[in-house]
């Protein structure tokens, strides 16, 4: 068997506490150097205190660290972040890493928020920088105008206690015809009370009957409303009736009415009576006719030989009227 120097012992020892050391190094920096990770960019006009192996965090999962920050003096002093990421984990294009803070006490980490599109981000591609507000900022934002409230409050309140001071001293002075006003006005007040009291003692009597006659109009009252219910109900039956009495009796006049006009339309129909004749019997409308042809006839005859109705003679003499028109 091949013995070992005493140097190669060393010398073995000594690699191997140097690969100890720079794993537990690297594991206390939150790499895994068992892994692959990818690479990633963003660029911030200011990273608030971010340094080497902060964590890349993804939905509250630590998902790699902060490897590199480089200042950029030629693009305006910006800070270019190099993001060391778990080789398993797909970015999308479109991601955000969002500056924030890491809690309470202070620290920084970055914040992945994935981008929706289909295309994903190969290693050493460039991500949108965003920040997030961080509780110191909302704090500072929330406290300088409380402060600056404050700070007027605390001169309003040193004005107020200026003038509380005035106004004690103005009052020592009158201390005393303050007391006796306060005196005066309990001595009227007890006057008033014992006065108000013999008063209401005096008409203690008289206030009972009022109440007891109120109590017993109310009850009167109530009896007459209960009486005078059934009486409108009654009257108001009798005027329905009255109202139904006069449509009966004006609608059975009407009724008697019609009956007769049809009985002397149908009678004038049937040539019953003077009427009826004259409407059914064309006698009379001949006759008349005649008659009247004939009257056109003597007055004609009349103005052609008007002697044969008219003869005067004064002499005597007749003459012969000319012969009648047919």
């Amino acid at each position: 068997m091949m013995k070992v120097s005493k140097e190669a012992k060393v010398g073995i020892l000594a690699l191997i506490t140097g690969v100890i050391l720079y794993l537990g190094f690297n594991y206390l920096k939150g790499s895994n150097v068992f892994t692959t990770s990818n690479k990633f960019y963003a660029t911030y006009d200011n990273v608030d205190g971010l340094v080497v192996s902060n964590p890349v965090v993804l939905s509250g999962l630590n998902i790699g660290k902060v490897e590199l920050t480089e200042l950029q003096q030629e693009k305006g002093n910006q800070v270019r972040v190099t993001l060391s990421v778990q080789g398993d984990i797909k970015i999308p294009a479109g991601t955000e890493a969002i500056l924030s803070d890491a809690g309470f006490l202070g620290g920084k980490l970055i914040k992945l928020k994935l981008g929706k599109s289909t295309t994903l981000l190969e290693s050493g591609a460039d991500l949108s920088p965003t920040k997030d507000k961080g509780i110191s900022a909302i704090l500072q934002e929330k406290a300088i105008p409380a402060l600056a409230n404050l700070d007027s409050l605390l001169m309003s309140m040193r004005v107020v206690m200026e003038n509380l001071n005035v106004v004690t001293k103005n009052l020592e002075g009158t201390g005393l015809m303050l007391n006796g006003v306060l005196k005066n006005s309990d001595k009227t007040v007890t006057t008033l009370g014992a006065s108000l009291n013999s008063t209401i003692a005096d008409n203690k009597a008289s206030l009972s009957g009022i109440t007891s006659n109120l109590k017993t109009l109310s009850g009167n009252l109530i009896e007459t409303e209960k009486g005078l219910k059934p009486l409108l109900g009654k009257f108001n039956s009798i005027a329905d009736s009255l109202n139904t009495l006069k449509i009966s009796k004006a609608l059975a006049s009407t009724q008697q009415s019609l009956d007769g006009l049809q009985k002397i339309m149908a009678g004038l129909s049937a040539g019953q009576g003077s009427a009826g004749k004259l409407l059914k019997d064309d006698s009379l409308y001949t006759n008349l006719n005649h008659s009247i042809a004939n009257l056109d006839k003597l007055l004609i005859d009349f103005r052609l030989a008007p002697k044969r109705y008219v003869n005067l003679s004064i002499f005597g003499k007749k003459t012969t009227p000319p012969p009648m028109v047919k």
